[in-house]
């Protein structure tokens, strides 16, 4: 089975502003996290929805917004040119993805008509699927819940998956950097922080 996935991504200059460490940074965790989705075996394709003129992430397909409308609006946008079968709507803060454990979470996917995995802290959610459209979504705090009364099955990846590991936060960022950050954002976190010191 293979997946079209969407990735809404926010103009660097407003992404990341907990993290304090730069637009650059925040356009690095995005580029290492479509750099992930390309990479999955499971996907066949992989659409990228924003507002950044100067994100364009090789081997994905860029869909320009005018104005940031929301990640659920940018990931209608995406979905709406998927020419049918499986969808995922995948966030693009996942610095220290792994293929691999995207797929699992695919393959976990691939046995409901309509699943999400929630955070590591349980509270929000860094993918949504669905195996045909349309890919619904309620981004934003507390999102777990809301995908859960959705009716979205909840899926539990294996421990320490990548999959669960988004950053807003710097605590959040130290975890990944423990799994292991992807290229461009440990070049970024490795240049910020020397920026600041």
């Amino acid at each position: 089975m293979q997946w079209t996935v969407v990735v809404p991504v926010k103009p660097a200059a407003m992404a990341k502003s907990r993290l304090g460490l730069g637009p650059q940074l925040a356009r690095a965790i995005a580029l290492d996290t479509v750099a992930a989705a390309v990479a999955c075996p499971l996907v066949s394709r992989v659409i990228v929805v924003t507002a950044d003129p100067a994100f364009r992430p090789p081997d994905a397909e860029v869909v320009a917004e005018t104005a940031p409308a929301g990640i659920d609006a940018a990931v209608r946008a995406g979905a709406s040119l998927a020419a049918g079968g499986p969808l995922a709507a995948l966030l693009g803060d996942l610095p220290a993805l792994r293929p691999a454990d995207l797929a699992e979470a695919l393959t976990l996917a691939a046995a409901h008509p309509r699943a999400f995995v929630a955070d590591r802290e349980g509270v929000g959610t860094t993918l949504v699927t669905a195996l045909e459209a349309p890919l619904i979504t309620a981004f934003g705090d507390g999102s777990a819940r809301r995908h859960r009364e959705l009716g979205l099955a909840p899926l539990t990846p294996r421990p320490a998956s990548t999959i669960e590991v988004d950053v807003d936060t710097v605590e959040q960022l130290a975890v990944a950097t423990a799994l292991g950050l992807g290229p461009a954002t440990s070049t970024a976190a490795r240049a910020a922080e020397e920026g600041r010191g």
